[in-house]
């Protein structure tokens, strides 16, 4: 139970908050953190975003957007209206009400939690603490993080939590190009470490978002938000687990999905693709069993999911050569144009896109690739350097074109009408009339 001047200290920030009054830093201003700093701006009020990219943050401090998402004539105003400001400089955080965490959660090369930037962004306001302040980390991590790690930095800080800070976690619900769900209206999970935690972090996010839904503690939030993106690998696991089979029994995948999809109950439906990309489906499944391990615990559907997941870059690889082979051609020496590399539809973000593997393999095995991509107009990866092709591409020079993402950017009627074969893994090409039989290959 909160003190009473834990109780006044709470008050006086959920009152300010209402107002609109309170300062707000953003720790990571990225594809989670941009938004969100949009939002507090436009709500009225006077947010910080801070990062030690100093690209983004003079870019930012111009008003100039980096992400798709959030267009530059939004962005400036706020910036010129001095409600949105930037800085590489951690002392900003010694200003904030409310200081947000928003920094990456990657795995390292053995597949573990790398919770390093977590670690520095809670050092970071440690050292910059204040009496009266509301410390929310949004990053995805494994449950216990905010409880056991980054409660007894701030702790040894002085920090009283629920008394003189309030420490809570809100998963990050970002989901770049979604032109319906963004985070204004995409509901907010919450859960804090106290109740009053929890009341004044609830007060924040409420002047900002539609929905709040509220639940008991920081584990809980954590938890929430493996579970989602942990269904989603496990379901993309399974359909990419039934298009190697269709594919064995000379079955079309999304014909039987699109026919299942009509039962009115009982089914949702996912579909196959290449593999998983992304800063949240490969990596958040493999936080909670990394998590499950340490208790002894064999998370088998995640590891399975995983399994299936991570090697549809190289059965996309081995389909492309039994398709070449049909066409009389070797992997070795034939030339493969790639059809998009970021990880998803209409945005250049690339990281963990099964396009990087699918390209290294194919140059492992001699081939000549090239890519198109208007959102990722350099691709760098290893000693990989190579620069997109227009656009409006003709694919005619290629033995093969390999749809890897589906921007809508691209004419596919121009493509398979140039090229030589269509490997689709996106099955983009469904919608495509008079196709000519043997023209393209679906995954």
């Amino acid at each position: 139970m909160a003190s009473s001047g834990g109780v006044r200290v709470a008050m006086s920030l959920i009152e300010k908050f209402q107002r609109r009054e309170g300062r707000v830093v953003v720790i990571g201003i990225g594809y989670v953190g941009l938004p969100l700093v949009v939002e507090f701006a436009k709500a009225g009020f006077h947010v910080t975003g801070y990062d030690k990219d100093e690209r983004k943050v003079t870019l930012l401090a111009k008003g100039t957007s980096y992400i798709e998402d959030i267009p530059t004539e939004v962005l400036k105003p706020l910036v010129d209206a001095g409600k949105l400001t930037a800085s590489i400089d951690e002392s900003v955080i010694g200003q904030a009400d409310a200081v947000i965490v928003c920094v990456p959660t990657p795995l390292n090369k053995t597949k573990e939690p790398d919770i390093s930037f977590i670690v520095s962004a809670t050092d970071a306001i440690a050292r910059h603490y204040h009496d009266g302040m509301v410390v929310v980390l949004e990053s995805t991590t494994y449950p216990g993080t905010t409880r056991e790690l980054v409660a007894p930095r701030l702790e040894q800080a002085g920090a009283k939590i629920g008394e003189t800070l309030f420490l809570a976690f809100s998963p990050e619900r970002v989901d770049p190009s979604n032109q319906k769900w963004g985070t204004h209206n995409t509901p907010k999970v919450i859960g804090g470490m106290t109740d009053a935690c929890l009341k004044t972090s609830v007060a924040l996010y409420s002047q900002i978002i539609q929905k709040v839904v509220p639940v008991r503690g920081t584990d809980a939030a954590e938890m929430v938000k493996l579970l989602e993106n942990t269904f989603r690998a496990v379901n993309i696991g399974l359909v990419n687990e039934v298009a190697v089979m269709c594919n064995k029994l000379g079955l079309d995948p999304w014909e039987v999905i699109d026919a299942a999809a009509t039962k009115p109950f009982g089914f949702m439906p996912f579909y196959p693709g290449p593999g998983l990309g992304g800063h949240c489906i490969p990596i958040d499944p493999l936080y909670l069993s990394w998590k499950l391990r340490a208790v002894k615990y064999n998370a088998q559907f995640i590891e399975l999911a995983d399994t299936v997941n991570s090697g549809m870059p190289s059965y996309v690889v081995t389909r492309i050569g039994e398709i070449l082979n049909e066409h009389e051609r070797a992997v070795k020496g034939s030339k493969v144009l790639v059809v998009g590399v970021a990880y998803k539809r209409d945005v250049s973000d690339m990281r963990e896109s099964p396009a990087i593997d699918v390209i290294e393999l194919l140059h492992q095995k001699g081939a000549h690739v090239e890519y198109v991509d208007p959102y990722v107009p350099i691709f760098e990866e290893g000693h990989l350097h190579l620069k997109s092709l227009p656009a409006d591409v003709d694919a005619s020079g290629f033995d093969i074109a390999v749809i890897v993402t589906d921007h809508t950017q691209f004419d596919y009627s121009k493509i398979l009408n140039t090229a030589k074969v269509v490997f689709d893994t996106r099955a983009v090409t469904r919608k495509l009339k008079d196709v000519p039989a043997g023209k393209v290959i679906r995954l």
